[in-house]
């Protein structure tokens, strides 16, 4: 996947779905260069479909900081959340300025973003992931809000990654951020990191 570069935006769709199954959202990376990253991600408990579609917010905001781009645009379908975070629409329960004061905290780390409103069916895809997570069972969890937990799981197959002495330092990039002193290693650290996901503490390479 190419490097992150401040001057590209980096497209993130996100959907929610709470249904009697279960609840979960999917999530849909596009580069600029037209390169996925698919996210399902379950909520261990039960949410609204708003409270959804906020939580798949989230977890797109999380996972593009975790791929390292500073520069994104939101796509969800909700004719409700979209409003409320463009702040067309006030809101007034708890919940939901609790979500937007959450959101607002998370994104100041980009250089810039925005969320748009689309069609239903131009969000196939994340609609398709949020689905499928919210029929997922047996993960584990990670505390994100009071209101849920959420699991990151890639639906990408994941292939073994080589062994080579960058293996270190992707770890050290994926869990903590850190990158080599040597600016060339580290560039060469960011481009790489989208193409692995850490799973048990092993590393894999992402199968596009």
């Amino acid at each position: 996947m190419a490097q992150p570069d401040e001057e590209e935006v980096w497209r993130v769709f996100v959907d929610g779905a709470s249904s009697l199954a279960g609840c979960g959202v999917g999530v849909v990376i596009v580069s600029p260069t037209g390169e996925k990253i698919k996210l399902a991600v379950r909520i261990d408990s039960r949410v609204t479909n708003n409270e959804a579609e906020y939580e798949a917010v989230l977890a797109g905001i999380r996972a593009a900081q975790e791929v390292g781009v500073s520069r994104i645009i939101l796509y969800s379908d909700s004719q409700l959340i979209t409003p409320q975070i463009n702040g067309v629409y006030e809101a007034k329960d708890d919940r939901m300025l609790k979500y937007l004061q959450l959101i607002k905290t998370k994104t100041k780390t980009f250089v810039d973003w925005g969320i748009e409103q689309i069609p239903r069916e131009e969000n196939g895809e994340a609609d398709a992931l949020a689905k499928l997570a919210a029929f997922l069972s047996e993960v584990s969890t990670r505390e994100v809000l009071y209101v849920s937990h959420l699991i990151l799981s890639t639906a990408e197959e994941a292939l073994p990654a080589p062994e080579d002495s960058c293996m270190t330092s992707l770890i050290k990039f994926i869990t903590a951020g850190e990158l080599p002193e040597d600016k060339v290693q580290a560039q060469k650290i960011k481009r790489q990191a989208p193409r692995f996901v850490l799973l048990n503490n092993v590393l894999y390479r992402r199968s596009f």
